[in-house]
């Protein structure tokens, strides 16, 4: 079982001045390591328009690496501008998944954009950064993995990484819409594609993690790494119905493989859950893994899926 020490809150967005267009949420975080600092990327909306609509940028925020409560630097500008008209990501950019390659830093992000039946579709796209990721650039107008037959919308969540030589690609694809309450709410698997180049993607057609909580269980933020010999993945899952109360809402949850593809899921070993009280008490989600200077940290965010920023959370003792 993995035992994970909250830390605390670290980057509230509403806290960020001079910025209109990251008013809220800093949902999705995912770190690009420098010698310094550690770069976190996340996803912000500026306040609706005056129809009551939304729209989703990604930005970064730069954070001390000897303290990672100390703010240096925020994003003065998104990562990548909003799509042009009619294009995949015309409406935002939600979330985004970074590597380096070489001398360029690559993303791999979801765009998404406004439907009349449904309230978003989404499929994936790729951009480039020749300035150590401050700023992307996309490859082209189009994603990079869109919907088919057997993934027909929702092509989602991102998580970039490259084991043996080879890209691979984790992320999440829509299964149903459900109407609920008078809403239509979306259900999503984990599944998984390869590449060489990271452009032209293999997908394994299948899910990877079983649904626990109900057939129609949404799991999202697909987040693995390698060690010890397997591979963990540590990912969030919800009821597909009712899931912004503290009773259905997002938990953490856990499995491991030996080879990417056959996953056996146990999520009691996760190691965190909601707080009794504050920030975090009514959801977790969205959980991130990396290691620095011999530590090892989960960044999550909590109530409101992230609406008032993101955490930390510290590894008791060593991965297994």
């Amino acid at each position: 079982m993995f035992q994970w020490k909250k830390l605390g809150k670290v980057f509230a967005p509403q806290e960020v001045t001079g910025r209109p267009w990251l008013k809220a949420f800093a949902q999705a975080p995912a770190t690009l390591i420098f010698d310094d600092f550690v770069r976190v990327y996340f996803s912000c909306r500026p306040p609706a328009d005056e129809n009551g609509q939304f729209v989703s940028y990604s930005a970064w925020v730069d954070l001390d690496r000897k303290d990672l409560f100390k703010i240096l630097r925020v994003a003065e500008q998104p990562i990548l501008p909003l799509g042009g008209l009619g294009e995949f990501d015309e409406f935002g950019t939600y979330p985004v998944s970074v590597a380096r390659d070489g001398d360029v830093v690559r993303a791999w992000y979801a765009g998404w954009t406004r439907c009349e039946s449904v309230p978003f579709n989404v499929a994936i796209g790729t951009a480039v950064s020749t300035d150590q990721g401050e700023n992307f650039t996309r490859i082209g107008c189009g994603p990079v993995i869109g919907y088919s037959p057997d993934e027909p919308f929702v092509m989602s969540g991102p998580k970039i990484r490259r084991f043996n030589g080879q890209w691979q690609l984790f992320y999440i694809a829509g299964r149903k819409w459900k109407h609920v309450d008078g809403r239509a709410e979306p259900v999503y698997k984990i599944r998984m594609a390869t590449s060489e180049d990271g452009i032209h993607w293999h997908k394994q057609n299948r899910d990877l993690i079983e649904s626990r909580l109900e057939e129609d269980e949404a799991q999202a933020s697909p987040d693995v790494f390698y060690a010890n010999g397997k591979y963990h993945m540590f990912f969030c899952y919800r009821y597909s119905s009712f899931y912004r109360s503290k009773q259905f809402g997002y938990r953490i949850g856990y499995a491991s493989s030996d080879n990417l593809i056959d996953w056996v899921r146990d999520d009691s070993k996760a190691g965190i859950d909601v707080s009794e009280q504050g920030w975090d008490a009514e959801m977790i989600s969205y959980p991130h893994v990396f290691e620095i200077d011999g530590k090892t940290f989960m960044a999550y965010l909590g109530d409101g899926v992230g609406r008032e920023g993101f955490g930390l959370a510290e590894l008791q003792g060593e991965l297994k």
